[in-house]
């Protein structure tokens, strides 16, 4: 079970993502819970940016399989996909501490924030096809506008992992900082956002993203849902999820 632990301190926002096993696997339970806590942080007036991040090993190593398959249901991935959204509309910058594994929906809430601060350790992937369904939370969308085409599509059909200092190169990350730096780094550039005037900063995050996205970007990740769904409904993705639990 992935633990969230959530601290404020001079106007940051801390949520950290905790495990016995530091994968921070993500089920419905916990991605409700992780809503739950951003948003009320975005809501509180004492804060001005949220940083979340996961352990050295994994920042989130996406769905836990063997969990979802289990309790998969149309409504169980409508809440889902609901409470994603809101941590993607939060209002406040949001900055992505990334070390070990991003992968999956651990990728796609990396991608849902503003600023991706990343390990020399760090992995991105989005291996969905590979149990015969797509992207269900945004990497479609938010992984083509943050790396254009060529690499988004390379990452999605072959579901290759992408290390830090490519994903630095092509613009997925803000930037890379030593391991053993990284926490240290991100709350110093969280302290200098917290210290910029509020509604200045909201706008600016608001107005880069209308930008980035060319006003398309509900529709397009509205499509993504619908597709999601289907595919999750799926004969191949259900045989393909059978046949990897087999392996494991």
């Amino acid at each position: 079970m992935t633990n969230i632990k959530v601290e404020k301190q001079n106007g940051i926002g801390l949520v950290t993502l905790s495990s016995d096993n530091d994968l921070n696997f993500i089920d419905a339970d916990v991605l409700k819970n992780l809503s739950a806590k951003m948003v009320q942080l975005d809501n509180d007036d004492k804060v001005r940016v949220i940083v979340l991040r996961g352990s050295e090993k994994a920042f989130s190593s996406g769905i836990n399989a063997t969990e979802f398959v289990k309790n998969a249901n149309a409504k169980m991935l409508e809440n889902m996909i609901g409470d994603f959204d809101k941590i993607a509309d939060i209002k406040k910058p949001v900055v992505s501490e990334v070390s070990g594994y991003a992968i999956g929906i651990g990728m796609e809430l990396a991608l849902a924030g503003d600023i991706i601060l990343c390990s020399d350790n760090a992995w991105f992937a989005t291996p969905d096809l590979s149990l015969g369904t797509v992207p269900g939370f945004g990497a479609t969308q938010r992984l083509t506008r943050a790396v254009g085409k060529a690499k988004a599509m390379e990452m999605i059909l072959s579901g290759r992992a992408m290390g830090a200092a490519e994903a630095d190169k092509i613009g997925l990350v803000s930037r890379i900082v030593p391991l053993m730096y990284l926490h240290d780094e991100t709350m110093k550039e969280a302290e200098i956002i917290a210290s910029m005037p509020e509604m200045a900063t909201n706008t600016s995050k608001e107005l880069v993203r209308t930008a980035v996205g060319n006003t398309d970007l509900e529709e397009g990740l509205d499509i993504e849902k619908q597709v999601y769904k289907s595919a999750l409904d799926s004969d191949e993705y259900k045989n393909n999820l059978e046949k990897m639990l087999e392996k494991k």
